[in-house]
């Protein structure tokens, strides 16, 4: 006789790696010492969307909006898996990235000229940091599709599977 019994909810799982990602992403800014260029601070942006659609998706009472919500957020992170894709693309010199490729984060002010000699040129092609081979932008591939497929899954089961007590057995 089959026994249905529920995982951990695959949107709980899916909002805390959304914000262990980015949290993350900060900590290597603020802790590494690495400089996001500007296509690692728009990878960004499908988390500061994402996070709050799916906290929502966890409060709401209505069904209905509950499936919006989450569907919604299924596709802001995998427009952020694509945004990876493309960064890490830009990386290995698949595709030319964007011509406007910096991420000084300086306000310039009034002396803009004085300034320049302190910005930081980062460019999108240039690789800071490798783990296991990938770069930032290569794990947050990894991230978002994760992320994606576990809204996905909470969208199709809600978290339940179902064990079948004879297959068990014959393992």
């Amino acid at each position: 006789m089959p026994v249905a019994f529920r995982l951990a909810n695959p949107s709980h799982v899916a909002l805390a790696l959304a914000v262990a990602t980015i949290l993350g992403a900060l900590a290597s800014e603020v802790f590494g010492g690495l400089v996001p260029c500007e296509l690692c601070l728009t990878q960004r942006l499908p988390y500061y969307v994402g996070i709050p659609l799916l906290l929502a998706s966890l409060i709401v009472p209505a069904r209905r909006a509950r499936l919006v919500l989450r569907l919604a957020a299924l596709a802001i992170f995998l427009w952020g898996a694509y945004l990876g894709i493309y960064h890490a693309g830009v990386e290995w010199k698949f595709w030319a990235g964007p011509t406007a490729c910096t991420g000084t984060g300086l306000d310039f002010g009034f002396d803009a000229l004085a300034s320049l000699n302190d910005a930081r040129f980062v460019p999108c092609d240039q690789v800071q940091f490798r783990f296991l081979g990938l770069s930032l932008a290569g794990w947050n591939v990894m991230s978002t599709l994760l992320i994606s497929a576990l809204i996905g899954f909470s969208l199709g089961s809600g978290g339940k599977v179902i064990v079948d007590r004879a297959s068990e057995a014959k393992s």
